[in-house]
């Protein structure tokens, strides 16, 4: 059943599908730089975060200089965990895409979803982005979530999840991902957390208030 999103929230799904339709021709994409904007704060390090994105750029400057237009690959890092989904047109090519990403300064663990098939077309993509913008913007309307704490990526109808969360949250941001037409399957990448280490990672980011510092 499709969910009914209120007229903000449409729109920020609708903007989503519309980068990635603007994209799509691109054979190797960096994942997530659609949305960078929205989630500038989650429970990364600003030095984390740089590392991510430092990693997604030239972990796709290596790919496409090694598989050109023969691989359709995205490379989304979270945490320095990297996720990799797309095409291939062999089993040698997927082994090859990860150790090309295994070299990338900083990476520390590679989830290698990569399929062995023809590249997807432009519909196939631009329907992917819509997802993941309804499923970002179902995270958002949820009042019991921190939407920046998660990372989503969907390939071909699988919606990824990455995020640093507590069970609770993994769950119920599995169950709302699930609710989402034309969502196929969920898969769990998170690093879970307890309630303890996620209040911990809380005090360490949030800001300083100018009124509690020393003169």
């Amino acid at each position: 059943m499709t969910s009914k999103l209120p007229s903000p929230i449409l729109a920020i799904a609708l903007a989503a599908a519309l980068a990635g339709t603007l994209s799509a021709c691109v054979p190797l994409v960096v994942g997530g730089a659609a949305m960078s904007a929205m989630v500038a704060a989650d429970r990364r390090t600003s030095g984390t975060q740089l590392e991510d994105e430092t990693i997604e750029l030239r972990g796709a400057s290596r790919l496409r200089d090694a598989f050109g237009d023969r691989a359709h690959i995205n490379v989304t890092s979270y945490n320095r965990q990297v996720l990799l989904t797309g095409e291939v047109p062999s089993d040698a090519a997927k082994q090859q895409a990860e150790q090309l990403i295994s070299r990338v300064e900083n990476v520390r663990l590679i989830v290698n979803e990569l399929v062995v098939a023809g590249t997807s077309t432009l519909v196939q993509r631009s329907n992917d982005t819509l997802i993941t913008g309804k499923v970002k913007a179902s995270l958002v309307d949820a009042k019991d979530l921190y939407a920046g704490a998660f990372k989503v990526v969907t390939e071909r109808g699988t919606v990824f999840l990455m995020g640093r969360v507590t069970p609770p949250e993994a769950d119920r941001a599995t169950a709302i991902a699930r609710q989402i037409n034309g969502v196929q399957r969920v898969v769990r990448i998170f690093e879970l957390i307890s309630e303890e280490e996620m209040r911990r990672i809380q005090t360490q980011l949030a800001p300083t208030s100018p009124t509690s510092a020393k003169p």
